[in-house]
C-alpha cells in the first residue's frame, strides 16, 4: 500500500504508458472507470501541486475558479467527470499511445470498422494476440516508430486498463473508451445492456421480414426506439445517421446479423 501514499509521476514532463496506467489506478480508487467527486478533487490539488512545483502554476486565481476553468477545458461531455480519453488529454504520456489511438481512429464508424477486422474470429472480443496486431497498425499508420519490446509494453497497458476480468481479451465497449467522449455513441447505450432473452425478443420484433438478419431501415427502428426509451427523449437525425453507420460497419454488406448486433447491445456476447 505504501506507492498509494504518493500520488505518481505528476511531476514528471513525460509519462510512460505503465506510468500513466499506475495514475489512473491511483486516482479512480473505486475503479469505475470515472475520477469523479472526492478522486477528482484530490487529482486537481495533486496536479497543481506538481505544477507549482514546475512553475506553471497561475496563483490569482482560486481553487475552485481554477478546477472549474479545468474542466470546462477538458470535460468534454459536462458530466463532472474525468475520463481515460479526456485524461490523456491532460497529462504528457510519451509517444501517447492514447492519442495515437484517436488519430488513427477519428470516429466510431472508424472504430467499428477496424474492430470487425480485428475481431478475426469474431467472438465478440480481441484477444491478445489480435490487440497486438491492432496496436502495431495502429502505430504503423500515425507514423510512430516502436520496437517489439514497446509494442508489448502497449499490448499490456491496454489490457490492464480494460480487462478487468483477467481473461485476457478485450470486450467493444472496453475498447471504445479509448475514443473521444463525443464520439462514443456506445456510452449512448450503457444503460441498455440487454441479457439473452430481451435481446432475442428484440431482434426478432425489429427483423421484420424474419430473414435472418437486420437492414438499415430496421436498424433505424430499432435504435430510434431503444434511445428514445432509454433518454428519455427523441433521437434527432443526426445522431441516428451515426450511430446506424458506426453499427452497420459491423455488418456483412448492409446485413447485420445476430452476432453482430448482439456485440454492441448486449452485456456479454452470446453463447
Amino acid at each position: 500500500m505504501a506507492n498509494k501514499a504518493q500520488p505518481p509521476y505528476l511531476h514528471l514532463a513525460e509519462l510512460t504508458a505503465s506510468q500513466f496506467l499506475d495514475i489512473w489506478k491511483h486516482f479512480d480508487a473505486d475503479g469505475n472507470g470515472y475520477i469523479e467527486g472526492k478522486e477528482l478533487e484530490n487529482f486537481f490539488k495533486e496536479l497543481e501541486n506538481a505544477r507549482r512545483g514546475a512553475g506553471m502554476d497561475s496563483p490569482n486565481a482560486s481553487f475552485s475558479e481554477k478546477m472549474k476553468e479545468f474542466m470546462a477545458k477538458f470535460d468534454k461531455n459536462a458530466d463532472g467527470k474525468i475520463e481515460m480519453s479526456e485524461l490523456a488529454q491532460i497529462l504528457p504520456t510519451e509517444e501517447n499511445f492514447l492519442l495515437c489511438f484517436r488519430e488513427f481512429v477519428g470516429s466510431s464508424t472508424e472504430f467499428m470498422a477496424a474492430w470487425r477486422r480485428y475481431d478475426t474470429d469474431r467472438s465478440g472480443y480481441i484477444e491478445a494476440n489480435e490487440l497486438k496486431g491492432f496496436l502495431s497498425d495502429l502505430l504503423k499508420k500515425a507514423n510512430r516508430h516502436y520496437n517489439d519490446q514497446k509494442l508489448q509494453e502497449y499490448t499490456q497497458t491496454i489490457l490492464k486498463m480494460f480487462d478487468l476480468n483477467g481473461d485476457g481479451k478485450l470486450g467493444l465497449s472496453e475498447m471504445a473508451r479509448l475514443l473521444p467522449v463525443q464520439e462514443n455513441f456506445l456510452l449512448k447505450f450503457q444503460g441498455v445492456k440487454l441479457n439473452a432473452e430481451q435481446f432475442n425478443q428484440i431482434f426478432t420484433y425489429y427483423d421484420k421480414d424474419g430473414n435472418g438478419y437486420i437492414d438499415e431501415q430496421e436498424l433505424d427502428a430499432l435504435l430510434k426506439d431503444l434511445y428514445e426509451k432509454n433518454q428519455k427523449k427523441e433521437m434527432d437525425i443526426q445522431n441516428l445517421t451515426t450511430y446506424r453507420k458506426s453499427i452497420m460497419s459491423l455488418s456483412d454488406g448492409g446485413k447485420l446479423y445476430r452476432k453482430e448486433l448482439e456485440i454492441v447491445l448486449c452485456r456479454e456476447p452470446l453463447l
